[in-house]
């Protein structure tokens, strides 16, 4: 089934372009919201992704991520029941590093003791609490798990203020001399609540402008 927004885009946008005219400018350049979110059968299959595509460019993760899949399908499917009976010389010639590996390992043990949550249960936890539980991972920050938040679970009011082109689209946006702080976009963005992941989908978009 695909995932759903469990807020109103049009509403959101709506909300943005009264309270930021800056914003609101961008949003009439670049259009309606078009953020698609993707897909998975648990949290463990979407941090699984996360984790393989860390520091590798699309198309090599893409290939480790396939391979590291036909060796869990050999072991029953996507489950980090089937990680764990996966041997390290298979997911090792799968492509993964050493770190991945031991990262990928720790995700399978604390889905299995219940710290990862089901996707079910996630949903009715707060961001801050999957923060929290998430970020216990070996290999995961918060980062990672803003990134689940919006692109997984749809929630509207994500700020990933330390995200690299969050800051170079703000920068550009509001013509910045300086690299702006994390806590400056965070303070700007107040007036963008409750739906800064929305006005963060526009801030990546500013930067496919000329």
């Amino acid at each position: 089934m695909k995932p759903k927004f469990n807020f109103d885009p049009v509403e959101a946008v709506a909300h943005l372009r009264t309270s930021d005219a800056v914003l609101g400018a961008l949003i009439d350049r670049v259009g309606p919201l078009a953020l698609e979110l993707k897909s998975a059968d648990s949290l463990f299959e979407a941090m699984l992704r996360s984790i393989v595509y860390q520091q590798l460019h699309a198309k090599a993760a893409s290939t480790i991520l396939g391979r590291v899949l036909v060796e869990l399908a050999r072991h029953g499917g996507a489950s980090p029941e089937a990680l764990a009976r996966v041997p390290d010389a298979a997911l090792r010639g799968a492509g993964l590093s050493a770190n991945k590996l031991l990262a990928l390992r720790d995700l399978a043990a604390k889905c299995i003791e219940g710290t990862v949550p089901s996707m079910k249960e996630a949903r009715r936890l707060s961001d801050d609490e999957l923060i929290a539980r998430l970020t216990t991972v070996r290999g995961i920050g918060p980062w990672t798990v803003h990134m689940l938040l919006i692109f997984y679970l749809g929630r509207p009011d994500v700020m990933p203020a330390s995200d690299f082109a969050i800051r170079a689209g703000f920068k550009k946006l509001y013509k910045k001399r300086k690299d702006p702080t994390a806590e400056a976009i965070l303070k700007h963005a107040r007036r963008w609540q409750p739906y800064r992941s929305v006005a963060s989908w526009y801030l990546w978009r500013s930067l496919d402008e000329e």
